[in-house]
């Protein structure tokens, strides 16, 4: 075991890291290897939206063999942030201390979680750990120049209209203690798609917890189609517009009179 994941191991009470899967048979194996080895004492909660492809069926196979990895099965694909909510509310229900968000795409590198979990070992008033591209360290890799801009925009439109500080609104690479996640009414969120991760990071915020952002490396994935399109980019905009009037609607309204 390196030293990297022995500090990972060390984290103060037990770490679920919650993927949701839908068509990633192909990443399946070479992601949970990764991710088991540089940090062996973490479990995993695959939530698997019914892949045609059979993704959920080897995940199970593979939790046969492994007594850490555990398998939710979802009827049909509904949704990145339904996933997550199930996710949590599974891990949350069996008492774990911090849950993570973490993509099975290979776009998040098992290492940076392993920093992100030692983070929350030393740092115990941090609540949120969001593994960053746009912090200093932070990067993508082999995106394209215009997808690029398209998430530096979202997150600067988000972050502008919400009055928050975090650099990546859009990240979905995260551990969040237990504690923050019981203080955030999550039967309340309704967001799906990536704006679900503005959402979480607005909610996080309203309750008080501490949020901070660790660089990481982003690399496009090798395997597999992504599953973003437009749609997904319209919801985003949308739901932070509505939210970003309000919160300047709710700022007005607490104004003392002249």
């Amino acid at each position: 075991m390196t030293a990297l994941a022995q500090s990972a191991a060390a984290v103060a009470g037990r770490v679920c890291v919650v993927m949701p899967t839908y068509n990633e048979r192909e990443n399946l194996r070479t992601t949970l290897d990764g991710v088991f080895a540089y940090n062996p004492d973490i479990d995993v909660l695959v939530v698997d939206d019914g892949s045609p492809d059979g993704t959920g069926e080897l995940a199970e196979r593979m939790a046969g063999e492994n007594s850490r990895l555990h398998v939710m099965h979802r009827e049909g694909k509904g949704g990145l942030g339904p996933a997550y909510l199930a996710g949590f509310a599974w891990a949350l229900d069996r008492g774990y201390d911090v849950v993570c968000e973490m993509d099975m795409d290979g776009s998040h590198r098992p290492q940076d979680l392993a920093r992100m979990l030692k983070v929350m070992r030393f740092d115990r008033g941090v609540d949120l750990v969001i593994g960053s591209r746009r912090v200093p360290g932070g990067r993508t890799e082999g995106w394209p120049w215009y997808r690029d801009l398209i998430s530096r925009g979202g997150s600067w439109y988000a972050r502008t209209m919400l009055g928050l500080g975090v650099h990546d609104m859009t990240a979905g690479f995260r551990a969040y203690r237990a504690d923050l996640l019981r203080r955030m009414d999550l039967r309340s969120v309704q967001a799906n798609g990536y704006v679900f991760q503005i959402d979480m990071t607005r909610r996080a915020a309203a309750v008080g917890g501490r949020i901070l952002e660790v660089p990481i490396v982003f690399p496009e994935r090798r395997r597999g189609v992504s599953k973003m399109d437009s749609a997904i980019v319209i919801e985003a905009m949308r739901c932070v517009t509505v939210w970003g009037v309000e919160r300047m609607r709710a700022a007005h309204g607490r104004r003392p009179a002249r």
